[in-house]
């Protein structure tokens, strides 16, 4: 990790880029949560529980940059303390566990190979970013449990593989489904008039480590009235997970993708002339066609719909008009 094939190092260009990862994945996935494990000297420790606050997971990248990193990792004890704080998730949770390997060796205690078996069996899917050549262990690895495996080229390179993963596979029609129990608080702030608002402790530095202050707004839990400065969060009194409908919306479209719209040649859709989105001439000899409602697009709204909208405009407004 100390090599500067990537500058100024690899240890300092892969803290910089999983600090961007961090911030870019709870932005796609506010309802989701992320542990870090770092592995050296043969042994395995965690740098971070699973925890839904980025800020705490940037703050101990951050504090990272000064620690050395020596001695051979060991990816057999990495992935068994991984394993053992995913096995226990519920089991509609997607569990993923993805590595940034920059040695050509590991140092196991025990047969790696009966660990890969264990972590196929509770369904972790497992992802190697190698740093430095293709590693045998690693190909098996990822071939096992389902992930991928690539070895990067440069620092783009790198970036790219890793903002990979921000997005998450679309849910499995076999994963088991549950209820959770969901609050939605509103963002208050009292009245300056009101005689009973007084300006009250947040629940929220207590899981990031900031100074605590008084102020007169914020979302208070609707189990427990505790208050909070931020969402989505899990409540410290009663356990509650405190998000907003927005969060889930941005959750939901990466698990449930829109369907891929079919192409088709614009001979057969003679009575289209006019794309049922953006209201534009179709000029393009392939048009899309939405396999629900039949509307036909062009190939920029088709693309904007899948990346952006998330839905079709067609069948959204079919059903509000209903």
């Amino acid at each position: 990790m100390e090599d500067m094939d990537l500058k100024p190092s690899r240890l300092k260009a892969t803290l910089k880029l999983m600090e961007a990862f961090v911030e870019e994945y709870f932005d796609q996935n506010p309802i989701s949560q992320v542990g870090l494990i770092t592995t050296k000297n043969k042994r395995a420790e965690k740098l971070t529980d699973l925890s839904g606050n980025p800020k705490k997971h940037v703050a101990a990248l951050r504090k990272a940059r000064d620690t050395p990193c020596v001695g051979e990792p060991s990816l057999y004890n990495s992935l068994s303390l991984a394993m053992h704080t995913l096995k226990h998730m519920p089991g509609h949770t997607s569990r993923e566990i993805v590595i940034i390997f920059s040695s050509l060796t590991t140092c196991d205690p025990a047969n790696i190979y009966e660990l890969i078996k264990s972590l196929k069996a509770v369904k972790v899917r497992v992802s190697v970013i190698g740093l430095s050549a293709e590693v045998r262990v690693c190909t098996v690895l990822t071939r096992e449990t389902g992930g991928t495996y690539h070895v990067c080229l440069d620092e783009s390179h790198f970036k790219e593989l890793l903002m990979f993963h921000v997005k998450p596979p679309p849910a499995n029609a076999q994963s088991e489904c549950s209820l959770i129990r969901m609050g939605f608080p509103k963002h208050t702030i009292a009245s300056a008039c009101d005689q009973d608002s007084r300006p009250s402790f947040s629940m929220s530095p207590l899981d990031s480590g900031s100074e605590a202050g008084l102020s007169l707004g914020g979302y208070f839990c609707p189990q427990c009235r505790a208050k909070h400065t931020e969402l989505p969060v899990e409540c410290k009194i009663c356990g509650l997970t405190l998000v907003s409908a927005p969060h889930l919306a941005r959750s939901f479209h990466h698990l449930f993708p829109l369907d891929s719209f079919t192409e088709t040649p614009s001979e057969q859709r003679p009575e289209d002339r006019f794309c049922h989105a953006c209201q534009g001439k179709l000029k393009d000899k392939i048009v899309f066609v939405c396999p629900w409602c039949s509307s036909v697009f062009c190939t920029e709204c088709d693309l904007f719909i899948h990346d952006v909208l998330h839905c079709c405009p067609s069948c959204i407004n079919t059903h509000l008009s209903s």
